[in-house]
Formats: C-alpha cells, sequence, structure tokens
C-alpha cells in the first residue's frame, strides 16, 4: 500500500512548498498530499478541509477517496483499514460517475487498487480504469499544464505490467513524446 503512496505521488514531490490549508485548487492540494503521506495529522485534517466543501467537484471528490486510502495506511487496526478502503472505494465510485473521462481521478483508483492485497478484492475497477486512462491519453483529455501528472500515469501503468503488449508500446511512445 505504501508503493502506491509513493508512486503515486512522486510528481507531486517535485519542488512544492506547503500552501495555504483553505485553497482547494487542485495543485495545492497534490502539494498538501505529499505531506500527508506520512503523516495522519495531515491527512485528517485535508480530508477535513475537503468534507467543508459545500459544492465539490469530481476531483475533490477523488482527493477525498485518496485521502480515505491514505487513512487506511496510518491506521493500524485491520478492520478500521477495511472501513477506510470501503469508503474510498465508494467515494471513487462517486467521482468517477461524477467526471467519467478524468484521468487523474482514474489514475488514483488504478494506483489504490494496483496497491491494495489482492486478497481483499478491491481489484475491480483495474481493467477498465486502464482502458479508460489510455482512451483519454490517445484523445489528449487533459490539459497542457497536466504535463508532468501524464508523465507519472504512463510511467506508472508501465511499471505495474498490468497493460498489455500494444498498450506497452503506445504508453512508451507518449512517455517518449512527453520528455
Amino acid at each position: 500500500m505504501k508503493s502506491f503512496i509513493i508512486s503515486c505521488f512522486i510528481l507531486f514531490a517535485l519542488g512544492f512548498t506547503p500552501a495555504k490549508a483553505n485553497d482547494h485548487d487542485p495543485e495545492t492540494i497534490r502539494k498538501h498530499l505529499i505531506t500527508a503521506l506520512k503523516s495522519s495529522k495531515t491527512t485528517d485534517s485535508l480530508y477535513n478541509s475537503l468534507d467543508a466543501v459545500k459544492h465539490k467537484n469530481a476531483l475533490i471528490t477523488g482527493y477525498m477517496a485518496t485521502l480515505q486510502a491514505l487513512k487506511a495506511v496510518h491506521a493500524w487496526n485491520p478492520f478500521t483499514k477495511l472501513k477506510y478502503l470501503n469508503a474510498a472505494e465508494k467515494t471513487y465510485a462517486e467521482a468517477v460517475a461524477a467526471d467519467p473521462h478524468n484521468i487523474e481521478i482514474r489514475f488514483m483508483r488504478f494506483s489504490v487498487e494496483h496497491n491494495v492485497p489482492g486478497f481483499l478484492g478491491y481489484h475491480k475497477n483495474l481493467e477498465n480504469d486502464r482502458v479508460t486512462i489510455i482512451e483519454q491519453l490517445k484523445k489528449k483529455n487533459y490539459a497542457a499544464d497536466d504535463k508532468e501528472l501524464i508523465k507519472t500515469t504512463v510511467k506508472f501503468l508501465i511499471d505495474s505490467k498490468r497493460c498489455t503488449a500494444a498498450e506497452n508500446e503506445y504508453l512508451n511512445k507518449q512517455l517518449a513524446a512527453l520528455k
């Protein structure tokens, strides 16, 4: 589970400095997620801050699901871990339903499911998320300023060893083009 955290958010660790806690733009949230990886207090604080947002968009909901998964990482009790994973699964489903083509939401869920032990049964969206991410990459359905996110996503998909040979070929070409 910890490898998902590190892999998923390597991009966000590249030189970011702390930001105001009341800022809810994706870049700021990503900055806080770096700290949340190692701090249950930051995880709880960021989760509470996002939970207080009255009109949550799909991406904020996706971040909340990621924070629920982080709560599972920080918890010591196995039942509590499962409670947070179940909550994250539900929250990811809400985020995906609200914005089914969002690469970042799909990537976050893929990262979590990839790293949760298989016997727990949290792998049911891996194939769909992988296929959707690749479809959206082919459509270039992302902003130009999301280049680092896309590089991280592509690298993670390749490293996950969950892609077909044809998908890996496409992803490697995309990675070369992003450099």
